[in-house]
């Protein structure tokens, strides 16, 4: 009996495991992915109240948070547009994956890849919340909490030798908390440059994977290093402080140029120029301009009965793009009556200049810029000059800096501390942003009044407004840096007819510039003295020659 039983459970040992191989190895080849199903949904009065405390950490965020705004009418639009964004951004996934799975064709015993099906589901992700942060840079900050619990179809089929292997992802679901940037913000359409996004934490990352029908997902450990491994490098490449930037338009051609540099001018001498008074002789003096600056041209002084003048003068030009920027240099005949007799002109492109090197130009005074014009031929004297092109130190500190709420960086790696001494000319800039409710008895016309070591400058008046907008900047070039000084601005409003006490100051702001030496950048509102409830916005930068 023992004998027998010990026989037949070989043979039936023998006859099974081959036997159950076969029909496993059949269903494992030849199963088809199965298509996934639309979720059961109940409304909260039929839970119980285990299932809602398990439902409490899917509270959207504008519930437990009042920082966070709801946005149902933006998470009505996306469901409205899904299946058209489904097809959308399906199809970019297929174009961008075909040149992928091309360079695997070949290799490995691979004979074909593609996607069987793609499909993201009818069930779009939904934002639990929105913040919005308010800065002083001009930029816009939002943080949404974004949660996509969908119900994917994505087959992706695999042809290994004569194996036809079918890879399905299911049941996918991915939380995040992004920190999406609009910088910098510019009067171009869409109105921002670049989009910046990075994570403020690890997202949450969890799907179901099918091959040959079966979920590997199941297997003991699988799960937990699968979800371990997608956390850490999408970490590694977008948890702040790392950031992925979108560009949207190119800065170059949008933006606002930044100086980079001083253009030391020399104007030296001048030889033989073309006799204009009656008497047989000129009262010669030049006229200097840079193409691309705001400034009104600088001129020397005039040089009374003389044909070969000698000045030896001195000035300083604020370079923003050394490479297409041109210094238009034009000698005129000062007269006591009417308009001043043009003796010649010529043009200095700055490309011509070696950062850091004086160069001497003598150069041939023609009648216009024009190459054909006939008069270029006619002698009308020498001009000689002196250039020098000083870019701006590369630790200067830079706008894409990141600062502090206060407008200040956050790092001190470029910061000069207490023990380091300060000193070498600079570039001082003054940008006064705008103004908020600044309210004047009589009227409200306001402009802003700007004075630093004598020197006024002002903004253009914005007429019938308690909040105006300015952002206009002004520029001075210092032989040292304002540790010691305090520059005053101060808001006014004018009538804009004649009449008694036609002015009125709106309030008045005095800034210390230590900190701006100090730290390079400082960019904040500051509340107006002799006023009720004004503020100014101002950005002021120290950036060292």
């Amino acid at each position: 009996m023992g004998f027998h039983s010990t026989f037949l459970a070989i043979i039936g040992f023998g006859i099974g495991v081959p036997l159950g191989l076969l029909i496993g190895f059949f269903f494992f080849i030849y199963s088809e992915a199965k298509d996934v199903k639309e979720p059961v949904t109940r409304p909260l009065y039929e839970l119980d109240s285990s299932a809602l405390q398990d439902l409490l950490p899917e509270i959207p965020l504008w519930v437990k948070n009042p920082d966070y705004d709801r946005v149902d009418w933006f998470n009505k639009f996306i469901s409205d547009m899904w299946p058209y964004l489904d097809k959308a951004i399906c199809s970019t996934i297929r174009s961008m994956a075909q040149p992928i799975f091309e360079e695997y064709i070949g290799k490995f015993q691979i004979k074909a890849i593609e996607f069987k099906t793609l499909s993201l589901g009818t069930l779009p992700p939904a934002i639990f919340g929105l913040k919005v942060y308010e800065t002083n840079e001009k930029e816009l900050v939002m943080e949404p909490a974004i949660r996509w619990a969908g119900n994917p179809n994505i087959v992706l089929g695999l042809k290994l030798l004569s194996l036809q292997i079918t890879v399905q992802l299911v049941d996918l679901q991915i939380f995040a908390a992004p920190r999406i940037t609009l910088k910098p913000l510019v009067p171009t359409f869409p109105c921002f440059a670049k989009i910046v996004v990075s994570l403020l934490e690890k997202p949450h990352v969890d799907f179901g994977m099918k091959i040959l029908g079966g979920d590997i997902m199941s297997i003991p450990g699988l799960y937990r290093f699968v979800q371990e491994t997608i956390k850490k490098q999408v970490a590694s490449l977008y948890l702040w402080p790392q950031t992925l930037e979108i560009p949207i338009l190119d800065e170059a051609t949008v933006g606002e140029r930044k100086p980079v540099g001083i253009l030391h001018v020399k104007v030296v001498r001048a030889h033989k120029l073309l006799k204009m008074d009656i008497f047989g002789t000129s009262d010669p003096y030049v006229k200097l301009s840079l193409t691309g600056e705001k400034l009104p041209a600088k001129k020397t002084t005039i040089k009374m009965n003389n044909l070969n003048p000698e000045w030896n003068e001195k000035f300083k030009f604020i370079v923003t793009d050394p490479n297409t920027q041109v210094l238009h240099l034009e000698v005129y005949d000062w007269d006591k009556v009417g308009a001043h007799d043009k003796l010649g002109m010529q043009l200095v492109p700055l490309k011509l200049l070696t950062p850091n090197e004086a160069k001497e130009f003598k150069l041939e005074l023609l009648k216009s810029s024009s190459i054909s014009a006939s008069q270029n031929h006619k002698k009308r004297g020498q001009l000689e000059v002196e250039l020098n092109f000083v870019p701006f130190k590369e630790e200067s500190f830079k706008i894409g800096e990141p600062v502090d709420r206060f407008g200040r960086k956050e790092s001190g790696k470029n910061r000069a501390s207490d023990n380091e001494k300060v000193s070498g000319a600079g570039l001082l800039s003054v940008i006064i942003q705008g103004a908020e409710d600044v309210e004047g008895e009589r009227h409200n016309n306001p402009y802003a009044f700007v004075l630093f070591r004598g020197e006024h400058k002002k903004t253009k008046m914005i007429k019938r407004t308690r909040d105006p907008t300015w952002n206009e900047e002004f520029q001075f070039m210092l032989e040292e840096p304002p540790l010691d000084d305090k520059i005053y601005i101060e808001v006014m409003s004018k009538r804009t007819r004649i009449s008694f006490r036609s002015k009125e100051s709106l309030g008045f702001v005095e800034i210390n510039l230590n900190d701006v030496v100090n730290n390079g950048r400082i960019n904040q509102k500051y509340n107006l003295i002799n006023s009720k409830n004004g503020v100014i916005h101002i950005e002021i930068q120290w950036t060292k020659i």
